[in-house]
């Protein structure tokens, strides 16, 4: 069988499912109960200036 061959079956059967199952727990790790803290202050980064620009003094002081 030729090297191609061999790594196109491979891709198209065991490689989908290990893909899928390693995607699923990456879901399944960010949305864990106990995430939301961790997730909570990254996920308002977009949203701290938005009445002004941020100072350098001001945008290291938040991310601590």
């Amino acid at each position: 069988m030729e090297t191609y061959s061999l790594l196109r079956q491979f891709a198209d059967s065991w490689m989908l499912l290990v893909l899928f199952v390693f995607f699923i727990g990456v879901v399944i790790f960010v949305f864990r109960p106990g995430s939301t803290k961790k997730y909570e202050n990254p996920s308002n980064i977009p949203f701290r200036h938005e009445d002004k620009p941020a100072s350098d003094d001001d945008a290291d002081a938040k991310e601590a």
